[in-house]
């Protein structure tokens, strides 16, 4: 089944987080003070979010990324997705981590229907991860890293591009693709909380790729059937990507082909919208009708955010709290 929103855009992705509850506090993802964890009964049970990807999948969606907050710090969190994994239709499950725990559970991961792996690390400098994530080890997320690598995970990279905080590292990631043969994407900073001048930060998706291109030549890939907004590219000579995220400059809104369920039930059909669906009444109904208010976020989503004419517009809010 192939399903479509109002403007034609093919919707088969599905983002579908599982906790607002991570061991890092990333500058750009939490206020300094932090947020108030949840309380658990207020968090969809793995059963109503297995429930949710069922009719999801029966509609159309062929792809599922697992968030948080950080999901690995959810108890029961591999069974979960091997229950996902077994899902009839669905073609591909991905995991989004910050890779703390990626080392112990790395094997448990892929032994449970994981296909792919997207790590956040925004510094390859253990004192600079450190102030980035208020307290991270670094090692920690290498090990993970290499965990992972020898449990057969194809890996890629989130970097949050900061300026004057880890913009100084892009052609070290760059380095690091090359000699890991693994994808990296370089992300621009989104305004989530309302940092005040938080425009020092931002570092454009455009000047990202002249950095690279003063040093290496890149030849730009296709974009995949379930990928997400991304452009790539292969550098040449090599089998390492990279790849660039623009929200704010880029505007890749008319390719948005997802939607997303936060931990607490809410239905999104953008980031950026200030309201979403509360799916819990739903989840006390019959499949057929928790399959029609899945299909009305699609029927709703919207044409684009307005970030870039409005970025103090949307509420504040922590991504966390709505799945990265």
């Amino acid at each position: 089944m192939i399903l479509t929103d109002p403007q034609g855009r093919r919707i088969n992705y599905l983002r579908l987080s599982v906790t607002d509850r991570c061991n890092l506090r990333c500058s750009y993802c939490m206020p300094p003070e932090g947020i108030p964890s949840l309380p658990h009964e207020n968090i969809l049970s793995y059963e109503d979010l297995h429930r949710i990807a069922c009719q999801a999948v029966t509609l159309g969606f062929e792809k599922i990324r697992v968030t948080g907050g950080e999901p690995l710090v959810r108890k029961g969190i591999v069974g979960f997705l091997q229950e996902l994994a077994s899902i009839p239709g669905l073609a591909e499950l991905v995991l989004t981590t910050n890779g703390v725990l990626l080392r112990p559970m790395a094997e448990g991961l892929r032994r449970a229907g994981v296909q792919r792996l997207n790590v956040s690390l925004d510094s390859l400098k253990p004192e600079n991860f450190a102030r980035i994530t208020h307290g991270g080890d670094l090692t920690r997320v290498l090990d993970g890293l290499e965990a992972a690598r020898q449990a057969g995970f194809p890996l890629k990279l989130n970097v949050v591009v900061l300026r004057g905080m880890n913009d100084d590292e892009i052609l070290d990631f760059v380095a690091l693709a090359l000699n890991k043969a693994l994808t990296v994407r370089f992300i621009e900073y989104m305004p989530t909380i309302n940092r005040p001048n938080w425009t020092k930060l931002w570092v454009s998706g455009s000047e990202i790729l002249e950095r690279i291109e003063r040093r290496y030549k890149l030849q730009p890939l296709d974009l995949a059937d379930r990928a997400g907004p991304a452009r790539s590219f292969r550098v040449a000579g090599t089998d390492g990507t990279v790849g660039v995220i623009s929200p704010m400059s880029g505007h890749f809104c008319t390719q948005c082909n997802r939607i997303r369920i936060t931990s607490m039930g809410l239905a999104k059909g953008c980031l950026f919208a200030d309201s979403g669906v509360d799916m819990k009444p739903y989840l006390r109904a019959s499949d057929d009708i928790l399959r029609e208010a899945l299909h009305k976020i699609v029927t709703s989503k919207p044409a684009q955010h307005h970030l870039e004419s409005s970025p103090q517009a949307h509420a504040s809010f922590c991504m966390a709290q709505i799945g990265g």
